[in-house]
């Protein structure tokens, strides 16, 4: 006799995969994609991108939340965020995958450009930007450990591969990313002082200076009685009338004297 040696059992599904999690702001408009793709520029078009933006935009909104408290508002993060957004929809390409993997580093990093571009108190160059990176992440992993001391110079310079001189530039560009006032009381005690009070200010001598010399080889070539004319005027502080006595001249010709020297002193200091 034969027997059957299957078993009754009913046979287990095939497992499937689980399907991709996708947040709460993120809409579908797969089929809003494909009309926008197939329509020329116009207002319908436009008509189309702004629904896609606006399906969108709590998710922009999620995103610029991420970085709240980092010395910018959030009204203003949210504002760099829908930039982006708009920036992912014109460049998405419908048969590339879903828009969200695609829109999410493009609207980060615009925020991290703004923070990049626009929110040093003091501009400094890019190269030195990504110094400061670098140092400050080896400077937080280098502290990790329970104990350990404020990491040096030359600790980081090895963790990163850093020259030293260039670890001095990117910890002194820490301090960049915000300032102090001026009108912010000095450091040095209590005696009401602020910052400000310690600048120095131009020193009008170096202008005195400047024109001394720019006149020097103008005076050195008048005659000797226009030189003396205007030595005893403006360096003995004689009046006109003095100087015409002195010389046995008239005031008028003094004065004349004195016009024709100064013109020609001024043009050769011009040439």
């Amino acid at each position: 006799m034969l027997i059957d040696m299957s078993t009754s059992r009913p046979a287990a599904p095939a497992a499937t995969a689980a399907p991709r999690r996708t947040h709460d702001d993120a809409p579908d408009t797969a089929s809003r994609f494909a009309r926008l793709v197939a329509l020329e520029e116009g207002p319908e078009r436009d008509a189309v991108r702004d629904e896609i933006v606006t399906a969108w935009l709590p998710m922009a909104h999620r995103i610029a939340g991420r970085f709240r408290d980092r010395g910018e508002s959030l009204e203003d993060l949210r504002q760099v965020a829908a930039l982006g957004l708009v920036k992912a929809v014109d460049r998405f390409d419908p048969e590339r995958g879903a828009f969200e993997s695609y829109a999410v580093p493009t609207i980060t990093g615009e925020i991290k450009r703004h923070f990049r571009d626009r929110m040093w108190a003091l501009r400094v160059p890019r190269r030195v930007q990504e110094l400061r990176n670098k140092v400050r992440v080896a400077r937080r992993e280098l502290a990790q450990s329970p104990g350990a001391p404020e990491p040096s110079v030359a600790d980081i310079a090895a963790h990163t591969g850093l020259t030293e001189d260039e670890v001095t530039a990117g910890l002194e560009a820490l301090e960049s990313f915000s300032t102090l006032s001026l009108d912010a009381e000095a450091p040095s005690g209590d005696d009401g002082y602020s910052l400000a009070d310690t600048l120095g200010a131009a020193d009008s001598s170096f202008d005195v200076v400047v024109d001394r010399e720019s006149a020097k080889e103008g005076l050195r070539r008048l005659p000797e009685r226009e030189r003396a004319i205007l030595y005893m005027r403006f360096f003995e502080d004689m009046t006109q009338s003095r100087i015409a006595d002195r010389l046995g001249i008239s005031q008028m010709h003094v004065s004349r004297l004195i016009s024709r020297s100064c013109e020609r002193v001024r043009q050769e200091a011009l040439r």
